[in-house]
């Protein structure tokens, strides 16, 4: 091996080394990329769990405890005393009444007492509604649980309820001593015509909100565009209230996630409706829970899997670099085999490049050939015509001109099928398929082989459908007719006969042609559809050679087949196949 030689060998070791590394680096990087991903969305949907886990919890005790004071509830408001008052219009009594059947649920700041009665909540305030929804002020508020009067106008519900209503109240927002309370609105109905006559406004202190927090998850209330979460600091309130702001102006109904970052720590924030559908303004349950520790296990994972990944990168950096030495020392030797292969193939390539200029001057020679020999045959064949019209010819020298202006047409026919050819061996012949009547062009062809002269007597058959369509193009499809229905008839013998037949077939329409008479030698078939090939049976006969030929390559044009299925001692049979009208392009041609 020369210098140069040696030189190519190590630059495709160190290429192939190289690339092979380049490799193991892109698929080392894309199971990273996957596996980190994979571990993230592991990661996320455990947050995801652990999240909703926690959420149901809680919302299981806040149902049961709603479904209490619902019961609870709906006992008070059927309390005699206080349908007395109202249906009489004593409302001076109602207050005061009120006070005796409602003594057990009230809290008492002066005397402590527990704060729940079997496991429901005592009450702070309560308040009467009269028949249009407007609040009847107590004559005692601190009996009833004091209210300052704009939280006393929020308890109003115009017009009341017929359902109990839950709500919300917010009192001194914006304070050291800020509390929210829970409200449940209870329509009165009268005994005697059943309608909704007042309704009782009970304020609960909601579910401890500290139980519910821990280091990860804390909660609060949002409502009317103020957030109430103590557990959190100002400025996160003010990061929650902005994005809460934001997810209710495009969604006020369902529930509501988004990721916020407090306090450099990101959180996942959930806001859930507490009362939909309630008369009372629309209050939210909003949790914010803390995404810190779920994150730095993530980050951890991540980079295992980045040294595991290095680690293997590392492997299959070397495995490369062993590899290619391997695969360059075959490659080297192929190298210089290929060095002598390209100058063989050099050579291979003139000699198919000179025997393709022959090929296109042949066919160039004949295209021109054809051309410039139908003008002399033109005015061979009028010289002629002008001759046998004359009055004094003889019968002997009439017979003569007549023969050769016959042999004019022969050579007029032989042209016209070289041009034909020509054209298909250059790619310009193309076809314009369309729908073809083959029945109605097989008896146009027979018509006219039965009005010339038939001195053998043939007995012609058919057994056509009606109207049997192919795609093709007619005048085409006309001369594949016309060349196998003549060689049916020149090629038969004294009082023979010609059967002609077509069906259709498996998505196909097959056209059969066959004729009594001397069979085509075994020896001659495989060659009976090359140019000017004739045998045995065709130096008797007139012919040039090409009609079969020309027949099947445009029998190939049209996307079929001409096959000669049979030949022997009494018939020979040759058999088309055409694509059925249906499957040609309305816009499409086929070219050579």
């Amino acid at each position: 091996m020369n210098p140069a030689e040696k030189s190519q060998g190590a630059r495709f070791r160190l290429k192939l080394s190289l690339a092979m590394m380049l490799v193991v680096a892109g698929l080392t990087g894309t199971g990273l990329y996957f596996a980190e991903r994979n571990a993230a969305a592991d990661v996320q949907r455990d947050l995801q769990r652990d999240f909703q886990s926690d959420l149901a919890a809680l919302h299981s005790v806040e149902e049961l405890r709603y479904a209490a004071l619902a019961e609870r509830c709906r006992a008070l408001v059927a309390k005699p005393r206080l349908h007395a008052a109202l249906e009489d219009n004593a409302l001076d009594l109602l207050y005061p009444s009120a006070k005796d059947e409602l003594r057990d649920i009230m809290q008492d700041p002066s005397n402590p007492q527990p704060e729940q009665i079997s496991g429901v909540p005592r009450a702070r305030f309560y308040r009467f509604l009269d028949k249009t929804g407007a609040v009847l002020p107590p004559p005692n508020p601190a009996e009833v649980g004091a209210l300052r009067e704009d939280e006393q106008e929020q308890l109003a519900l115009k017009p009341l309820p017929q359902t109990p209503q839950v709500g919300y109240l917010i009192r001194s927002a914006g304070t050291a001593e800020e509390t929210v309370d829970e409200i449940l609105a209870l329509p009165i109905t009268s005994t005697e015509t059943n309608d909704v006559i007042a309704a009782l406004v009970i304020g609960f202190k909601p579910l401890d909100l500290a139980q519910k927090r821990t280091d990860e998850l804390k909660n609060g209330i949002w409502l009317k565009g103020w957030l109430h979460m103590p557990a959190l600091s100002e400025a996160g309130r003010a990061i929650v209230d902005r994005e809460l702001t934001r997810l209710l102006a495009r969604n006020n109904a369902g529930e509501l996630t988004s990721n916020v970052v407090i306090e450099d720590s990101p959180h996942l924030l959930f806001a859930k409706p507490l009362n939909p559908d309630s008369a009372f303004p629309a209050a939210h349950e909003v949790f914010i829970h803390a995404l810190k520790e779920g994150l730095a296990r993530q980050r951890r994972l991540r980079w295992q899997i980045i040294g595991a990944g290095a680690a293997l990168m590392l492997v299959g950096f070397i495995a490369s670099h062993l590899i290619a030495n391997r695969l360059a020392q075959p490659v080297e030797k192929l190298e210089i085999d290929s060095q002598e292969n390209l100058v063989r193939r050099q050579k291979v390539e003139a000699a198919l490049a000179s025997t393709h200029e022959e090929l296109q001057r042949s066919t160039r020679f004949s295209a021109d050939a054809s051309h410039q020999l139908k003008t002399p045959v033109t005015v061979l064949r009028a010289g002629l015509e002008g001759l046998l019209r004359r009055d004094n010819l003889e019968p002997e020298m009439y017979d003569e001109l007549s023969a050769l202006h016959h042999q004019t047409y022969r050579l007029t026919g032989v042209i016209d099928d070289l041009l034909l050819l020509s054209r298909m061996d250059a790619g310009r012949l193309k076809i314009q398929f369309g729908s073809v009547d083959l029945t109605q062009l097989i008896e146009e062809w027979l018509d006219d082989l039965n009005a010339l002269p038939d001195p053998l007597g043939l007995e012609i058959k058919t057994h056509l459908p009606p109207s049997v369509r192919i795609s093709g193009e007619r005048r085409y499809t006309s001369l594949i007719l016309q060349n196998l229905l003549e060689n049916a008839r020149k090629y038969n013998r004294p009082g023979g006969r010609i059967h002609v037949t077509a069906r259709e077939e498996n998505g196909w329409i097959y056209l059969t042609v066959g004729n009594s008479g001397p069979p085509i030698p075994a020896e001659m078939q495989p060659y009976i559809f090359e140019r000017f090939s004739r045998g045995a049976n065709g130096e008797k006969i007139a012919g040039h050679g090409i009609g079969l030929n020309l027949a099947r390559e445009l029998v190939r044009l049209h996307g079929g087949e001409l096959n000669l299925v049979s030949s022997n001692q009494e018939w020979t049979e040759f058999e088309v196949r055409f694509r059925p009208a249906e499957t040609f392009s309305v816009n499409g041609g086929h070219s050579a």
